[in-house]
């Protein structure tokens, strides 16, 4: 079982439209719920997989009821901590024109320190079943910059490996306490260290530098259509898979998350691992709802992805 921790969950609400024309009125194709919030759309993901998988969240509102409806129609078990304020509905943007979407964020949950309590309970209980956690995404207002670092800290009395997918000052914050996977993508990780790579080369020698410098477990970076850069303890590896006609690209970072954690608990190498990540990534582009993906499609875009190590001797 994957264990994912969602601090800021949403319903996603996908509007699609053929082109975003400021003042004007625009009337929508087609209109699709989903659920938000990375930890959860890795749930999503994982499920489509045949894995097993349970989200611990918080919610709130109607909103949260109608998200907690959602989540058990995909078999995903919730461990959901109740609190206040509502649970936000992302309005995506999906512009069929130009196979880009945008996000409209609206509601917001309130934590109380004794929500967080409860959280941190509801994680230790099901670590005892857990194989890897994946947990990240943006914090809601009142919780610590930190709680990436806390929640790192006991898995690792656990003895479960996890993945941190967040940017900025969180993920600077648990650092030091080594997550096994440090995932982010292009433009979180420039922002993140104040760093400019404006092309795959150069991301990969500054990535390079701060994989060392900060001595990571490993370093996973989304490159959008350029695939995927993996600073692993096996290697440096670069995945990428044949470029897809895009309806709907929300989720597929999440879903390099969820293959890759998959995988590896499964006992598989990091290029194979990277070979289901970058494939489920691909298929997740196709659907029209966030983190959605059909099998068939990962195994079928599967043995076209191309892993290439790289050796990177300028590195050490």
């Amino acid at each position: 079982m994957i264990l994912t921790i969602t601090l800021n969950t949403a319903l996603d609400r996908i509007l699609f439209i053929t082109e975003w024309v400021t003042g004007t009125t625009m009337r929508t194709s087609k209109v699709v719920t989903s659920v938000g919030g990375k930890g959860l759309d890795s749930s999503v993901v994982l499920r489509h997989l045949g894995a097993e998988t349970t989200g611990v969240c918080f919610l709130a509102g109607k909103t949260g009821h109608d998200l907690l409806a959602l989540l058990e129609g995909y078999g995903i078990y919730p461990e959901p901590v109740w609190v206040g304020g509502e649970t936000r509905i992302a309005h995506v943007v999906v512009e069929t024109l130009y196979h880009r979407h945008s996000h409209l964020m609206a509601g917001q949950i309130e934590i109380a320190p004794e929500h967080l309590d409860q959280l941190f309970d509801k994680v230790r209980e099901n670590l005892k079943n857990a194989s890897w956690v994946i947990c990240g995404g943006s914090l809601p207002a009142n919780v610590p910059a930190n709680i990436f670092s806390q929640v790192t800290a006991i898995c690792h009395q656990f003895g479960v490996p996890i993945l941190i997918d967040t940017s900025s000052q969180s993920i600077l914050e648990c650092l030091p306490n080594h997550p096994d996977i440090v995932k982010m993508n292009w433009a979180e990780f420039q922002d993140c260290f104040k760093i400019k790579a404006d092309t795959l080369d150069e991301l990969t020698a500054q990535a390079g530098k701060i994989y060392r410098e900060y001595g990571l477990r490993a370093l996973v970076i989304t490159c959008g259509g350029e695939g995927l850069l993996a600073f692993s303890p096996a290697g440096v590896y670069h995945a990428v898979a044949p470029k897809q006609v895009a309806v709907n690209a929300a989720g597929a970072g999440d879903a390099v998350s969820s293959a890759l954690t998959w995988r590896l608990s499964l006992g598989e190498s990091w290029p194979e691992a990277l070979r289901w990540s970058a494939a489920t990534s691909a298929a997740v582009v196709l659907t029209e709802g966030t983190a959605d993906c059909s099998r068939l499609d990962v195994d079928r875009i599967f043995p076209d992805v191309q892993v290439k190590r790289l050796d990177l001797l300028e590195m050490n």
